[in-house]
């Protein structure tokens, strides 16, 4: 492992092509353990180390003004006033278009990692800011919201996109805001075309009120439709 001073390490380091510095613990009991998500930003997989850093990296892989990301990246150390060394490894690193980049944790709870957690916020967020860039701690997703950017990410890998032409299809038959179902149906056979739809949803292409539990009757609308509510980002 390199160590670098901190405002160097930002300039010369590309964090988005590391692998973790550490490992994701493994929990015995939890439902969910470390894996790698699929990032359709970048066409590769980023390690995640909770259900609730999974969500965050969905938000994230969405962002249209996210260029890369990466799970654990870099490893942060500092003296305390008493000269005590202190370190943390925030969960994720997020590089935008305009080159600035976000670190981030993802508690299940606000005061979830206890004093030690929230002190190291506190260090990592001035670290950032001397810098230019931005520390989260990134808040759960209402359950609505967290269900609904899940399924739409089921659906975000090219493939999805369908036959040659379909896309087209699928965008013209949104053109103006109309229920999924109906709109499905006028591009072609819903069982070829609702992926396509989710495709584009995923990819912004077209919107839809993401805070409303998705069904058949949901109005889905053109990118710049500014009826539904557009939620979904991190930044």
């Amino acid at each position: 492992m390199v160590q670098q001073r901190w405002a160097d390490a930002a300039l010369a380091v590309a964090f988005e092509d590391l692998a973790p510095v550490s490992a994701f613990p493994v929990i015995p009991g939890r439902r969910w353990g470390p894996g790698l998500w699929w990032s359709s930003t970048t066409g590769r997989h980023v390690s995640a180390g909770s259900n609730a850093m999974r969500t965050q990296l969905i938000v994230l892989d969405r962002d249209p003004d996210v260029a890369a990301l990466a799970g654990r990246p870099v490893r942060l150390l500092w003296h305390t006033p008493r000269g005590q060394v202190r370190s943390w490894v925030p969960q994720i690193f997020a590089r935008y278009t305009d080159g600035t980049a976000l670190l981030a944790d993802c508690p299940s709870h606000p005061d979830a990692g206890g004093a030690h957690a929230l002190g190291a916020a506190e260090a990592v967020t001035e670290a950032c800011a001397q810098i230019g860039w931005t520390y989260r701690r990134l808040p759960p997703l209402d359950d609505v919201l967290a269900a609904n950017l899940k399924w739409l990410a089921g659906y975000r890998h090219p493939r999805n996109a369908g036959r040659p032409g379909l896309r087209e299809a699928v965008l013209e038959a949104f053109t103006r805001p109309r229920p999924l179902l109906e709109g499905a149906e006028a591009a072609g056979d819903p069982i070829a075309v609702l992926p396509a739809v989710f495709h584009a949803l995923w990819h912004r292409q077209l919107t839809t009120d993401l805070d409303t539990p998705l069904h058949e009757r949901i109005l889905v609308g053109p990118r710049d439709w500014s009826g539904p509510g557009k939620t979904g980002g991190a930044r």
